[in-house]
């Protein structure tokens, strides 16, 4: 398979923030050209979504929870798979690869660990199609932070873009992420974690009010930041630190804020994210041109008017280049596993700190 041009893949994402399964249909030389055809979310079903978090950190499976939670998972989102054919005129048979993340439990690269569970002998068993997953591990074990791993998609994509270089990505998810991408030649890239995203905020709206999240900001609008708490956190070793890095969402936690009012403590969390960028800045090679936005934070009009108020560097939704902001992580690992079945690098000594270029993946052949 690996003389075909044009490969057709699904990729699927369930990201930090537990909200949902994302699948996306694309056609793609797992190159430069990407062609995206399909996008679809699935909710999660309150009680797997309750188990996951559970487990969110763990590191082994004592009372085998994990392992039912794990099975659950598989199943759900071959059930994302079919959802994103339907109606497209593509079938099954038509698909050459499902590129299958999982859901990240615990990451600790610094100690050598990171865990994504989902079985993916059952999703190809399941679907009839074969499938990559585990994408993260060997970047891991060859001293990368297996994090964060879509730069390579980003820059993909905008090689198709006229913008004006540099330019950067912003994906604001459970944790948040940049690429900063130069010149478009192959080294001229960046990428790490640049700090909480929306998981703290929804962690915290969830204790405090029982919502999933903030919508549209509302609460963090009508409260005011703590500057002490602000400080504090921003003095964190991490965000002094070198690239390439990156985060667990566990790293930091809401609990500090105990003694605020909700408003308040949704202000200063929205801040925090806000504020992470900032820092991040410092650590690009050059000021971007632009600053494009991804991820469920760049529909919390609080987010993205700190990050305008706060940049010296324009910024939009990527929607502004014709992307599907919703998609592009569902997208983006339908195409690593194109490169994955390619033998092509996923990751790169500047976006996870790997040693050398390497690829990953395991694949399960499911015909």
């Amino acid at each position: 398979m690996n003389d075909k041009h044009l490969y057709t893949a699904v990729g699927l994402m369930s990201g930090t923030s537990l909200d949902g399964i994302d699948a996306a249909l694309i056609q793609t030389d797992g190159e430069a050209l990407v062609v995206p055809i399909s996008f679809a979310t699935l909710p999660f079903d309150p009680d797997l979504q309750a188990s996951l978090r559970e487990h969110l950190g763990a590191r082994e499976d004592g009372s085998g929870g994990i392992a039912r939670a794990e099975k659950e998972l598989t199943l759900a989102q071959a059930d994302a798979v079919r959802e994103v054919l339907g109606g497209t005129g593509f079938s099954l048979a038509q698909v050459d690869i499902v590129g299958f993340h999982g859901q990240t439990l615990s990451h600790d690269p610094d100690n050598g660990f990171t865990w994504q569970i989902g079985d993916g002998a059952l999703m190809a068993q399941e679907l009839g199609v074969d499938v990559v997953n585990d994408f993260r591990t060997n970047d891991v074990r060859h001293g990368g932070q297996g994090a964060p791993f879509l730069p390579l998609y980003h820059r993909a994509r905008m090689m198709s873009s006229n913008v004006e270089r540099p330019v950067a990505i912003l994906n604001i998810g459970g944790v948040a992420n940049i690429t900063w991408i130069g010149d478009g030649s192959p080294d001229d890239i960046v990428a790490f974690d640049t700090g909480p995203g929306n998981a703290l905020i929804d962690d915290f709206v969830r204790a405090r009010r029982g919502m999933r999240f903030d919508r549209d900001g509302k609460l963090a609008k009508q409260g005011s930041l703590n500057q002490d708490f602000l400080m504090e956190w921003l003095r964190h070793p991490y965000f002094g630190k070198k690239p390439p890095k990156s985060l667990d969402r566990n790293d930091f936690h809401p609990g500090a804020l105990a003694a605020l009012a909700d408003e308040d403590g949704a202000a200063t969390l929205t801040a925090f994210t806000v504020y992470a960028v900032e820092k991040a800045f410092s650590h690009l090679p050059a000021m971007p041109k632009s600053l494009y936005v991804t991820g469920g934070g760049r529909r919390n009009p609080e987010i993205m008017e700190g990050l305008r108020a706060v940049l010296r560097t324009p910024v939009a939704p990527v929607e502004d280049l014709g992307w599907n902001g919703d998609a592009l992580e569902a997208e983006g690992f339908a195409y690593l596993a194109v490169r994955s079945l390619k033998g092509l690098s996923l990751s790169l000594p500047a976006t996870t700190g790997v040693r050398e270029p390497v690829s990953g993946g395991i694949l399960h052949r499911g015909r």
